[in-house]
């Protein structure tokens, strides 16, 4: 049975991101929905690494033969001592609109000076390999919070989320400069790296 990735998200953006930098690996690469598998995770770690590797490890743990990828990944705004970081999904609650809680976050920082609104993107990749080796890389993108919501090419907070040295928000950069720039390009082309060294081992297909 040819191996495949499996990357443990539902979330078509990240699947979009994840194909255009691993789809030259010559495998498949799957969601967990489009593999038929379903779990319920529970993310209590207390770092992206942490979560990463826990939702990871839980995917193998239905597969075995597959690699397994996972990430965790959020948004760390210096002004609110690093919220929403790994609760960033959950922030206000998982069923609320990112327009909603974008919006709070730029009442939050209303009549913050520009200098005190920095910010970045982190996302950490955690690899489960057949045998139940792991592995992890991390990407950061640096910024800081705009003033209004601005652009339609991303999701989540990538909105609001602003690059001084481009002068505009992630969700105004195209596909392939969000993929050159974001943490999680930075994270899967790392991660890439080491499973390409790895599948050249000696004594694997």
């Amino acid at each position: 049975m040819k191996q495949r990735i499996i990357f443990a998200t539902g979330n078509q953006g990240k699947m979009r991101e994840i194909r255009m930098i691993m789809g030259d690996m010559g495998m498949e690469i799957l969601s967990m929905k489009e593999a038929g598998l379903e779990a319920d995770i529970i993310e209590d770690g207390k770092t992206f690494e942490e979560n990463a590797l826990i939702k990871a490890r839980t995917i193998w743990k239905m597969t075995k033969n597959d690699i397994v990828l996972a990430d965790d990944s959020g948004l760390e705004i210096d002004y609110l001592n690093k919220e929403p970081g790994i609760y960033s999904a959950r922030y206000m609650g998982e069923d609320t609109s990112y327009d909603i809680k974008n919006t709070k976050i730029l009442e939050r920082l209303n009549g913050v000076k520009e200098e005190e609104r920095t910010a970045r993107f982190v996302c950490s990749i955690a690899c489960a390999l057949p045998g139940g080796k792991t592995l992890t890389s991390r990407g950061v993108m640096e910024g800081r919070i705009g003033y209004e919501i601005r652009g339609e090419n991303g999701f989540g907070y990538d909105p609001v989320f602003y690059l001084p040295a481009i002068g505009c928000t992630s969700a105004e950069l195209s596909p392939e400069q969000k993929n050159e720039l974001s943490h999680r390009g930075k994270a899967l082309r790392e991660m890439k790296e080491k499973l390409v060294k790895i599948l050249k081992e000696p004594g694997r297909e």
